[in-house]
């Protein structure tokens, strides 16, 4: 197993381009299985979860040619349904939280569709509810299999309905949309997520023939069609990679400027780094973050601690909530961070506290952070990456760090950051791959 070593304690200076949207990606992809024809898909992040996506696409029989990295043209014209039976996909989807968002669209073209229990992080329980509910309202009858592990899907004939989800979730969100896209007649989907992943996604949809309106609000009118056709398609910038670079350039007291980060899309994201005392300039569509000797925690205007916590879009995201507690732990002042989503998350302040860092972590879903005002740099020590952002916190904190830290399990990283090694050395980071 991969570890990286980083000497910390160095200034960064120079410029990085984001990679494409990880979650976008798992989407988009998932999505080529709803046509027979070509389906070009650009930007793509040249990462572990979107690999083995690629990967299980291909052991279904769906053409994949890799022009570049970044760049695939998929053709799902011969598709073998019944590999989704095999003990080979039980392993590999298993292993990938993105998995479960082929059910959609091969329960839209195909009748029928396997769930695997969610891999991935472990960062709490993640339920399939809102997948399996959403389903069942448009005709599909499930049963779980206690030997496979699997949820079996059937829908001979899926019928659009009106249907109010339980949560807005993004994953469950896009499959229904998914799924209701070949449906017959209209669906309806109020409390729908609406992340710039999901306009994307219908976006691509409507290009491939689709008929979704309400794009970017939370609800959408889905009129089902026979047929979807091949299109062309660019994945936006990953926006949690984007937040953890301005984390990364604050921690590091660096100068460092985030190209092409499509602006418009980012939402609360840069104010609520602002809102740590942060400073950042908006030139054309890049993030300049400069040198900063000293950032100050905002309080409320009566004078209240601030608190950070997650949000459906177009609140912030808790992908984020790991970075912005790291980053607080050398500001001026205190934070106190809401991570409602999952319950596991915040486990990882345990390895922060061992290296200097003041946070009271109050419950599993809530840490106060105080802020050591950089007169206290964090020590380098030897830790274990638990999760894709934990990870990536852990790694900025490394970077901050005085001395040496090894930073072990680094497949969790690779899972969601490509090259950050080498793309963080190219700024000027001592960081080692062994």
């Amino acid at each position: 197993m991969s570890s990286f070593e980083v000497i910390g304690g160095k200034k960064l200076k120079g410029e990085i381009v984001p990679q494409g949207a990880k979650n976008e990606a798992l989407q988009i992809i998932s999505a080529v299985l709803l046509t027979d024809e070509k389906v070009t898909v650009r930007n793509i992040p040249d990462i572990i979860d979107v690999n083995l996506l690629i990967e299980l696409l291909q052991e279904m029989n769906v053409k994949v040619e890799r022009p570049q990295r970044d760049t695939c043209i998929f053709q799902a014209d011969d598709v073998n349904v019944d590999y989704l039976l095999s003990e080979t996909f039980q392993k590999k989807s298993g292993r990938l939280r993105g998995s479960v968002m082929l059910a959609g669209p091969m329960l839209a073209r195909f009748k029928k569709a396997f769930i695997p229990k969610p891999g991935g992080d472990k960062i709490g329980r993640r339920r399939l509810d809102t997948h399996i509910l959403s389903f069942q309202k448009l005709g599909a009858k499930f049963d779980y299999d206690t030997e496979d592990g699997f949820f079996h899907l059937e829908a001979p004939k899926l019928k659009g309905t009106f249907m109010l989800l339980d949560e807005p979730s993004v994953t469950g969100t896009a499959n229904v949309v998914m799924a209701a896209v070949l449906a017959e007649g209209t669906t309806t989907i109020y409390n729908a997520a609406c992340e710039p992943y999901i306009q994307q996604l219908c976006k691509m949809l409507n290009h491939m023939g689709a008929n979704i309106s309400g794009v970017g609000s939370n609800m959408l009118k889905i009129q089902g069609v026979e047929k979807l056709h091949g299109t062309e398609h660019h994945m936006l910038p990953d926006m949690i990679e984007i937040g953890s670079f301005i984390g990364l350039a604050a921690m590091t007291q660096s100068d460092i400027i985030i190209k092409n980060v499509n602006h418009e899309n980012l939402g609360i994201i840069p104010e609520k780094f602002q809102q740590l005392g942060i400073k950042m300039n908006i030139e054309n569509d890049d993030i300049h973050v400069p040198e900063q000797d000293l950032y100050e925690i905002s309080t409320y205007l009566d004078g209240g601690t601030l608190t950070v916590y997650d949000h459906p879009w177009p609140g912030f995201t808790p992908d984020l909530l790991s970075i912005v507690l790291v980053v607080a732990t050398q500001a001026k002042g205190s934070v106190l961070i809401h991570q409602k989503m999952f319950e596991s998350r915040l486990f990882f302040v345990d390895k922060l506290i061992e290296m200097g860092a003041r946070i009271i972590l109050c419950d599993p879903h809530r840490a106060a952070v105080i802020g050591l005002e950089r007169k206290f740099p964090l020590r380098g020590i030897t830790m274990t990456s638990p999760d894709i952002r934990a990870g990536v916190s852990l790694l900025i904190a490394a970077l901050s760090a005085e001395g040496k830290s090894v930073i072990q399990n680094i497949d969790q990283i690779d899972r969601g950051y490509q090259y950050i090694d080498t793309r963080l050395q190219q700024l000027g980071a001592e960081i080692r791959r062994v």
